[in-house]
């Protein structure tokens, strides 16, 4: 039987928008296309493992436009646990908008909407939580109560305090991050790399179309991109940390686990949309044992 995996983080309504150039300050630059679509780190998650056959639970405080908006129906159609769920009336739900241009570069504003009571509330114990992008005040109370975190900061790593940070990498079994975001993570902190594997178990660092490493005190783990078309990378670390997770927590090893979240990344990029590409645990092992060979658990 599945382990649930409880995800904290933000439900949002995605704006992509395709841009000629991102533009700079005081200037504008043409909009190529647009769509809305479901969004948010944590439901993108929370969706792609269930997605996947795993169990979500997804922790996020939502207004009084989620049910109006659909997006309640889609992630209960989706077989996401929606129990723990603040439900504020006085909020809208929060948005995020993202500028992609030509060269797959980003541009993201976030209104916060329900998302900016976060620090207002009392989390309850879980089992294995996923800390999304998140209110760093809630994620440092859940993390000292949690028996098993996943920690990934995100873009939301700006607004963290030294504090906050840390106390949440003291409870940290598995601190997710790019290239850019882990070094911000040492600044912060003022912690090496290297001090910063010497006290957290596992460290996953994405780089972009290079792939991601994963980190266990000395060991180091290459893991490839699948090439794919890609239509669309807003999405793609949010899938790859759901197949990572799942994974882990069936039993698979660290390699392993790192080529199933490569490869369920790889849907994700194929279409427009965080949600909308995303493969069953049948689909990501075809595509899967064509790249890596037989999905197989270690003895």
């Amino acid at each position: 039987m599945d382990r649930v995996i409880s995800i904290v983080g933000h439900t949002a309504l995605d704006y992509i928008v395709n841009v000629e150039k991102i533009a700079g300050k005081n200037e504008s630059s043409p909009v190529t296309d647009y769509e809305e679509y479901p969004g948010g780190g944590a439901a993108n998650i929370a969706v792609a493992i269930a997605r996947l056959g795993g169990k979500s639970q997804l922790i996020s405080p939502v207004g009084m436009d989620f049910e109006s908006s659909g997006y309640e129906k889609l992630l209960t159609e989706a077989r996401v646990d929606l129990s723990r769920l603040y439900r504020l009336e006085d909020q809208k739900i929060s948005k995020a908008f993202i500028f992609t241009d030509r060269e797959d570069n980003q541009a993201t504003y976030f209104y916060w909407g329900a998302s900016s009571k976060f620090k207002d509330l009392e989390p309850e114990p879980v089992d294995f939580v996923h800390l999304a992008t998140a209110d760093s005040v809630y994620n440092a109370k859940i993390a000292q109560i949690a028996g098993f975190v996943s920690f990934d900061p995100g873009q939301d790593l700006v607004t963290y305090s030294k504090e906050n940070l840390e106390l949440i990498l003291a409870h940290t079994d598995i601190l997710f991050a790019n290239r850019h975001e882990i070094k911000r993570v040492s600044e912060i902190t003022g912690k090496s790399f290297s001090e910063l594997k010497s006290t957290i178990n596992i460290i996953v660092v994405t780089y972009d179309a290079e792939g991601s490493r994963i980190y266990t005190g000395e060991e180091e783990l290459v893991i490839p991109v699948i090439p794919v078309r890609a239509v669309d990378p807003t999405g793609a670390g949010d899938a790859y940390r759901a197949g990572f997770l799942l994974a882990l927590t069936r039993g698979y090893s660290l390699s392993t686990c790192g080529k199933i979240g490569s490869t369920v990344a790889s849907f994700a990029v194929q279409t427009r949309g965080c949600q909308t590409g995303l493969p069953t645990w049948e689909e990501m092992e075809t595509r899967y044992e064509a790249n890596f060979g037989k999905l197989e658990k270690e003895c």
